[in-house]
């Protein structure tokens, strides 16, 4: 079969629609800018139904949920000025003739009135190695400008934010200030009535912003939007004021910029660098061992102060920008001999958005990460939702799993929720991670014991960490004593895929349930309790016997799994198959990969396999990378050529989502899932190397 690669096709398209700007490896339905962690999520809409077509001059960048961040950049060549970035008034947008990006990067290319050329670098940095330099929430712009036509030119640099990024209320009355530290100047935004573990339309209403660049060779203001680049346009310089009318976000749109005089540019590319930083000392609350406290950002026991952390990340510059060319590097050599440029187009879009959900917390002694459901209903640390996100840990840091995996077993073994089951979230809502001592969280008993048990024995495997076990292995049994009673027939109840509804005996669910017992029977060798491992080795495999013959349709050619026991007529996507191979349990006969391999190609769509017969026109863009891991060659290629279609066609112009039509490319109506961590699942087969 014949799988073209879609990076060319996607810039050929581009190109052919717009005649400006070429996309590579793919042009995603939103650019990511500044994704760092849940707060500091800063997008630019690319597809029709939002965006402009991925054009960075001419259209304001958002916040993941799709409000209006104004981030502005003004470009003063020979006296004439022009928008790079951002919407302004009364300024000619330049011409965009490139995007890429990588792992950690996104890269515009601009031609200016065809005298000069922009490039525009964001870098928000992925160290999961260095949980120093990953706890800081910043993230980097840089700019650089050089001759195009070969002469020299007169250029000036201007750039802004505005108010908008302090709340998610525009109501809200900012407040601001402006100083130096080390050589940096930088603005300090806030919302004047901070509201501690607060979100309006999931903005945090605390912390501080900064906007700070080189405190040499610049001048700066802050103000009304229109007088401030104004002043800009008509002098290439900024006065050096201080608006101190705090006031409104909307009333009259204060900002705060900064000019830079790059003098007579030629040939040779100058620079100049921004950052923009998110500073929240305290940063969650947890209902942990010691009751409810309130946790730190881990990034306050590194650096003494706000400032001390920004110089820090400023000047880090040459090395986070080596750091994150490495990993860029390593995402893009590992996944194209993994599968090909099109698993680039996926693994490479992921990483920011994964590690854009959580926050490193705590101190050097004693951290967690923790994570939010981002879009789909903004719960603490669900554990259906890490689950899906675990294959990018797993693949670039097993010790992350278990600092996701730490709070809920603090929070349960320290007696603050009531069922025997796994909980499924520790938190209604994000950053409060106050448990459910009620018990009354989303029930989802079978898929929550499975996943931790299957989480915490794949981290043990890539670390060789057994204490770890052992330390939990009271919790981890009882877990495993629901699945005894539950998973070869669920009651009806809730899958991750709640969205779809309940449903009793459902082949996928109890498929992981029995590999959470076999799983159980490893973890508990690795424990030194060998009786136990015996006993539930001898309930999985009886339990995978019987599932063969409820779970699967043997009569249609080809066979496969169906959605639930007994009903021919259904089938779905079988992805905790997966976990066979990610904890490698060996439990599953090899018949059951070779049918579902041979059956998903005779269900395809466009854009790729339903997820089940509930819904015959959506699907999971993680599931399907899942399946896509475990399938053979042909069929793993054919899955993810038909989701990297979907990124480089979508019309969306949300941040990567995983839940998606499968004919035309839409969002599902009505469940708009969108910058959602579990694309981290997009290194499905990354972590089965690693």
């Amino acid at each position: 079969m014949y799988l073209p690669t879609l990076g060319a096709v996607s810039t050929l398209l581009a190109s052919l629609v717009t005649a400006q700007s070429t996309f590579t490896p793919a042009r995603p339905p939103a650019l990511p800018l500044a994704v760092k962690n849940p707060y500091l999520s800063t997008w630019f809409a690319a597809g029709s139904q939002r965006g402009n077509g991925g054009y960075l001059p001419g259209q304001w960048p958002s916040f993941w949920t799709g409000q209006i961040l104004g981030w502005a950049g003004l470009i003063r060549v020979d006296g004439e000025t022009f928008t790079w970035m951002g919407s302004p008034s009364n300024f000619e947008a330049a011409s965009q003739v490139a995007y890429e990006y990588t792992s950690t990067k996104s890269i515009f290319t601009i031609d200016v009135a065809d005298k000069v050329t922009v490039k525009a670098t964001f870098l928000s940095p992925v160290t999961p190695n260095d949980f120093k330099r990953q706890s800081l929430i910043s993230s980097y712009l840089s700019v650089s400008v050089f001759s195009k036509d070969g002469q020299k030119h007169d250029v000036q640099l201007y750039t802004d934010i505005s108010a908008e990024w302090v709340s998610g209320d525009s109501e809200s009355v900012a407040q601001w200030d402006s100083g130096e530290v080390d050589g940096i100047a930088y603005h300090k935004v806030w919302k004047q009535n901070q509201q501690l573990f607060h979100e309006i339309n999931d903005r945090a209403e605390w912390g501080n912003w900064y906007y700070a660049t080189d405190a040499a060779g610049h001048t700066r203001q802050s103000g009304r939007d229109e007088t401030v680049r104004g002043i800009f346009r008509d002098s290439g310089e900024l006065q050096g004021s201080k608006d101190t009318n705090y006031r409104p976000i909307n009333n009259d749109y204060p900002v705060f910029g900064f000019a830079v005089d790059l003098g007579s540019i030629g040939s040779s590319p100058v620079s100049t660098l921004f950052t923009i930083t998110l500073a929240q000392e305290t940063a969650i609350q947890f209902l942990g061992a010691d009751g409810l406290k309130n946790v730190p950002s881990l990034w306050t026991d590194y650096f003494d102060d706000e400032l001390a952390a920004l110089s820090f990340f400023y000047k880090d510059y040459p090395e986070s920008d080596k750091l994150s060319t490495e990993l860029d590097n390593k995402v893009a050599t590992d996944s194209k001999a993994a599968a090909g440029d099109n698993y680039l187009i996926l693994t490479s879009l992921a990483v920011r958005q994964a590690f854009g959900a959580t926050q490193l917390v705590g101190t050097q002694d004693k951290h967690y990460l923790f994570l939010k459901e981002i879009s789909s209903n903004g719960n603490m640390q669900t554990v259906d939702v890490f689950y899906p996100a675990s294959p990018i840990f797993f693949y670039m840091n097993p010790e992350l799993v278990k600092l996701l995996l730490d709070p809920h077993f603090e929070n349960q073994e320290s007696g603050h929720y009531p069922n025997k089951w796994a909980i499924h979230d520790l938190g209604t809502h994000y950053p409060n991670a106050t448990g459910h001592a009620d018990g009354n969280d989303e029930h989802m008993p079978v898929e929550e014991c499975g996943n931790n048990i299957i989480m915490a024995l794949a981290y043990a495997q890539r670390t060789n960490n057994n204490a770890y076990l052992t330390q939990h292995y009271d919790i981890l049994t009882q877990w495993a004593g629901y699945l005894v009673d539950d998973a070869l027939l669920p009651a009806e109840q809730l899958s991750t895929d709640d969205f779809a509804g309940h449903l009793a005996n459902q082949t996928n669910l109890a498929l992981k349930g029995i590999i959470g017992l076999a799983a159980t029977a490893e973890i508990a060798a690795r424990a030194n309790n060998p009786q136990d491992a015996d006993k539930y080795s001898a309930i999985a495999r009886s339990y995978i016997d019987q599932w063969q013959s409820l779970g699967i349709n043997y009569d249609d050619y080809p066979p496969h799994s169906i959605l639930t026991y007994n009903d021919q007529a259904t089938h779905g996507l079988l992805y905790n198959l997966y976990n066979d191979r990610l904890v490698n349990t060996s439990l599953v006969p090899q018949f059951v990969y070779d049918m579902q391999s041979t059956f998903y190609p005779t269900i395809k769509e466009r854009y790729g396999v339903a997820l089940d017969t509930r819904n015959q026109y959506w699907t999971k863009g993680d599931w399907e990378v899942f399946c896509a891991a475990v399938a053979s060659d042909e069929t793993r290629d054919l899955l993810i050529a038909a989701y990297a279609r979907w990124v480089a066609e979508t019309p969306t112009g949300s941040p990567f989502t995983d839940l998606y039509n499968v004919n035309v490319g839409t969002h599902v109506e009505g469940i708009e899932f969108k910058a959602r961590p579990v694309q981290g699942g997009m290194f499905a087969l990354l972590a089965l190397q690693s």
